[in-house]
Parts: structure tokens; C-alpha cells; sequence
């Protein structure tokens, strides 16, 4: 904990349940906290850093010969931008496993002791995951280019495609938090949240085309959220249609702030 952070009046001195902006105060508070935490332990950053930089070499050298007879350039081209996509659904794993990690040492208790809004602790947490998201999109781009892809649009369509990823990530975070507040340890979340985001990578159109799959898979790959990010992170990045995806992509968005936003809040509430 950072004392710094804790014994700010100016950041923590509105009443708990307070306005909206005393709301943001508070959470921007703890992000700060957050932030400070991830600094000094910069191991925590695997996920976001050296993890995409080996699935990419994996399936663009191992399996990009194969998929693609042979043509690794042309498949880089298609699997970066769903790389990106799954790096950031795997990338919200830690968030829940922080926070209930947080709650078994006791972190919480001082929370609640402190004149803070209510949902400032997970607001705060979900926030500073900002800095991890941003962070996936730069080293997947980054690496990527250096491997060879080559982004075939122009610089508002490739910060758009950035926004839009990191965007999806704090949206699909929040079943992450909700996880990490039902379940007992960190390593349980990592296990049920592993249980989510493999299907929802693998079963859509990541790494290959959806039109080869089974027909009875081709079902969920058209719902999949993860299938309508690819396809608008792809137009974005490569060029291709963007607006039937990009809408879809925002109205996932929505539903799961709508869903896991008040299940997470319950779950605290309950918790602590």
C-alpha cells in the first residue's frame, strides 16, 4: 500500500457515496496506487510484454507455413490483429487475480475504512489497466513490424484500432473483477478466466479463417465478440469493411459493462 496515495487529503476527502466527481476522485486516487504497484514489480508486465512477442513468433514461424502454404508473410498479415485481440483478453486475467489477491491480505478492510466512494477500489483497478492495455497494443504493433507486418492504412485508422482494442480490454476487464471477487484464491481465478478466454480465442476467426472451420463451430465464431473485434481491428489495420464489425464490437461492449459492471459491484459488496 502507498501511504502517499492513502493520506492524500486532496484526492480522498469527499464523503463515501459522494458525486460522481468525487467518484473519479477516488479511483483515480487508487489507479494511482495501482500504477505504483506495477512500477515496482515490473514481472507483472510478462503478459502484456514477452507473452505476445512468443505467440507471435510461435504461430507466424510453426504454424504460419502450414496454415498458409507457406506464405508467412500473408498470414502475419491476418494473425497480428487477432493477436492483438486475444493478448488483451488474456491481459484482463490479472486484474482480477490482483484484486483478490488485495482482498486476502487485507487491503480491502483499510478501503473501507477510508472516506471513498463504494466502487472506488474496482473503478480505480480497472482504470489503471489502461497503462497494461496500452501497453499489449504497442509491443504486438511494435514486434509485429519488426517480423514484417505492415500496417496498409493510415495513422488515424491505426490509433483508431488502438483506442478500440484498449477500449475492449476495460470493458471485458469487468469479468475479470467479477471473477476475482467470487472466487476463493488468485490461481482460481487464473483457472476459470483460462476456461473463458481460450474458447473465445480459439473459436473465432484469430488464426484462421472462420469459413474453414466446422459449420457447427462457424455458429459461434459469428457470435463471438472476440470474432467481431478481429474483424474491425483488421479493417482498421489492413483495410477491409469496418462498420459492421466496429457496431457489433461496441454493442458487446455495452452488454458487458451493463452485465458485469453491477455483478462485480454485488460481488464486493458481498466480499467485504
Amino acid at each position: 500500500m502507498t501511504t502517499a496515495v492513502l493520506d492524500a487529503p486532496t484526492h480522498l476527502d469527499s464523503p463515501r457515496g459522494g458525486s460522481f466527481l468525487a467518484l473519479v476522485r477516488h479511483a483515480g486516487a487508487l489507479a494511482k496506487r495501482s500504477l505504483i504497484k506495477t512500477v515496482r514489480t515490473p514481472e507483472a508486465l510478462i503478459d502484456v510484454t514477452i507473452q505476445p512477442v512468443i505467440f507471435l513468433l510461435m504461430f507466424t514461424y510453426l504454424f504460419g507455413g502450414a496454415i498458409a502454404d507457406g506464405d508467412r508473410h500473408g498470414y502475419l498479415q491476418l494473425l497480428l490483429p487477432g493477436m492483438l485481440a486475444q493478448s488483451l483478453a488474456m491481459g484482463s486475467i490479472a486484474l482480477g487475480q490482483n484484486l483478490n489477491s488485495d482482498i486476502e491480505k487485507g487491503v480491502f478492510d483499510r478501503f473501507r475504512s477510508l472516506p471513498v466512494s463504494r466502487s472506488a477500489p474496482l473503478v480505480g483497478a480497472v482504470l489503471a489497466d489502461i497503462v497494461r492495455y496500452a501497453t499489449v497494443s504497442v509491443v504486438t504493433l511494435g514486434f509485429g513490424m519488426i517480423i514484417g507486418f505492415r500496417i496498409e492504412t493510415g495513422t488515424t485508422a491505426t490509433l483508431g484500432a488502438i483506442a478500440l482494442a484498449i477500449a475492449f480490454g476495460l470493458c471485458f476487464g469487468w469479468i475479470s473483477v467479477w471473477v476475482g471477487m467470487k472466487v476463493r484464491t488468485p490461481g482460481a481465478v487464473q483457472g476459470v478466466m483460462f476456461l473463458l478466454v481460450f474458447p473465445l480465442s480459439f473459436g473465432s476467426d484469430v488464426f484462421v479463417p472462420a469459413g474453414t472451420l466446422p459449420g457447427w463451430l462457424q455458429g459461434f465464431v459469428k457470435v463471438n465478440p472476440i470474432t467481431h473485434l478481429v474483424g474491425a481491428e483488421r479493417g482498421l489495420l489492413i483495410g477491409g469493411p469496418v462498420a459492421h464489425h466496429l457496431w457489433l464490437t461496441l454493442a458487446w461492449m455495452a452488454g458487458l459493462l451493463v452485465v458485469f459492471v453491477p455483478l462485480a459491484l454485488r460481488a464486493y459488496s458481498k466480499r467485504t
